[in-house]
Formats: C-alpha cells, sequence, structure tokens
C-alpha cells in the first residue's frame, strides 16, 4: 500500500494555498476554471474516482500550470488509477520542479520499485558508485555546495597573503579547492543533462523496441509501463531510444512521452 498519497493531507497543499497559487498563476476567467477544476479534482479523488480527477488535473496541466502538486496529485491519481506509465511520468515532472519533497520522492521511489525493467548496466553502477554525490544530491544542493566550497577556498587564499605566508595554500587549502572543482564541475554537468539530454516513459503496459523505422522490423527486446529511456535521435514518428548497455533501438513517438522537452 502507497503511503502518503492522501489528496486530502499530503498531496496538496491546503485549501486556502489551492486558491492563492492558481490566482497567482492565472487571471480572471481562466483563474475561476482553473481553480474550479482543481478542486473538482481532489473531490474526485477523495471520492476515489480517479478517472475524474485524473481528468480535472489534466484540464489544468494542459493550460500550461507548471506546479509540483499538481503533476504530484496526477501521479497519484494515475498509479491508484493502475497507470503506472503515465504516474511515473507526471512523478518525474514533478520532481524536476521539487526535487527535495519528501512525499513525492516516497511515491515516485514506490511507483519505480513496480515497474518491470532493471538496468543492468556495469558502468552505470560503477558511475554511480564513484560519483555517489551527483545521486544523493539535488542540483541545487550541488550549486550550493560549489559556492560555499569556492568561497571558504578564496578566504583561506586571502587570510594566508594577509597574514604573508610564503606558502600561499597548505593541505586544507589544496583539499578545499579539489572538493570545490569536484563540486563545480558536478554542477555545470547536471545543467548539461537538464539542458540538453532528453528522457522519457513508457507508457504503454508492454512495448517492442524494434530494429528500424517500421511495425515489421525485427523486435529486439520488450519495455514495459513506467521505465526510463533516453533519447537519441528522433526520425519522424520513432524515436531511438537507449535503455542499458546492448539495449538501444527504436520505439514509436505515440508509446512513450518526454519528461521534459527543451
Amino acid at each position: 500500500m502507497v503511503r502518503r498519497q492522501s489528496t486530502e493531507n499530503r498531496g496538496c497543499p491546503s485549501i486556502i494555498r489551492c486558491f492563492v497559487i492558481f490566482m497567482l498563476l492565472v487571471t480572471g476567467a481562466q483563474a475561476s476554471e482553473m481553480t474550479r477544476a482543481f478542486l473538482d479534482g481532489i473531490e474526485f479523488y477523495k471520492e476515489e474516482k480517479f478517472a475524474e480527477a485524473i481528468s480535472a488535473f489534466s484540464k489544468i496541466a494542459g493550460s500550461g500550470v507548471r506546479n509540483s502538486k499538481l503533476f504530484y496529485n496526477l501521479g497519484n491519481a494515475y498509479l491508484k488509477n493502475d497507470d503506472l506509465g503515465h504516474a511515473v511520468l507526471w512523478y518525474e515532472r514533478a520532481l524536476v520542479l521539487a526535487p527535495d519533497d519528501p512525499d513525492l520522492r516516497f511515491n515516485y521511489e514506490y511507483a519505480i520499485s513496480q515497474t518491470k525493467d532493471k538496468k543492468e548496466d556495469k558502468a552505470i553502477s560503477v558511475f554511480r558508485i564513484l560519483f555517489f554525490w551527483k545521486h544523493l544530491l539535488s542540483a541545487k544542493a550541488v550549486q550550493v555546495t560549489a559556492i560555499i566550497l569556492n568561497v571558504i577556498f578564496w578566504f583561506i587564499v586571502i587570510l594566508r597573503m594577509v597574514q604573508k605566508k610564503v606558502k600561499i595554500l597548505k593541505w586544507p587549502g589544496y583539499l578545499t579547492l579539489i572538493l570545490a572543482l569536484v563540486f563545480i564541475f558536478t554542477a555545470f554537468y547536471n545543467y548539461y543533462e537538464t539542458a540538453y539530454l532528453r528522457h522519457a516513459i513508457i507508457l504503454p503496459s508492454q512495448v517492442p523496441v524494434r530494429s528500424g523505422l517500421t511495425d515489421d522490423s525485427t523486435e529486439l527486446f520488450v519495455l514495459h509501463a513506467g521505465t526510463k529511456v533516453n533519447i537519441e535521435k528522433e526520425h519522424k514518428d520513432f524515436f531511438r531510444i537507449y535503455f542499458s548497455q546492448g539495449k538501444i533501438g527504436w520505439i514509436r513517438s505515440d508509446q512513450l512521452s518526454v519528461i521534459r522537452d527543451h
């Protein structure tokens, strides 16, 4: 059973905060319409009418509103409606906006645990071990850490210069410099990953990945709902995707959804 999914308690802010959020994001008749849709979605969720809740929340998301609580509630409603692919998709989109939300992170991890496809890429496993901080810290935390270490480094340099030390840096300075450079490069890589790499989620329960751009091309392997893939190339109605080492192929574009278009 999934904890922390209640739209009533944790899945959204208080009703007053909901009004404030949507009144700030939209104006006039649109504000009234979007607020009504959000409140309808909450009521439908409470009544366990998950398809109707999805419809109400999707209406708001389709209007261009980008809000982590809205996306989180969409993920919850899809998960309750037994649609794992869309649930993971909206959790992923919510995490882009609120990567440190504990309730969101909990439900996302639960949804991921229900997916069938597990990566067996040794290179990725080694990368996660060697660069563990990248996966433990959010992109914002990495940026803040890089700035703090940079400030500490220059404070040490200035302090040594004021004291007229012949040797400007000793081991604390060198250690701080190394750590600062590590986090600066990590921050740049996070930016590159966000700005230029495209990730998508498989939506149907089962999808064949093929060797070519036709539906009768050789089936290479199968992926399932909720699986996250990298998009390497786009051609007409197909994407070439990368799942793990040795698992690369073409899939119809309507069988997955991009998490974040650049």
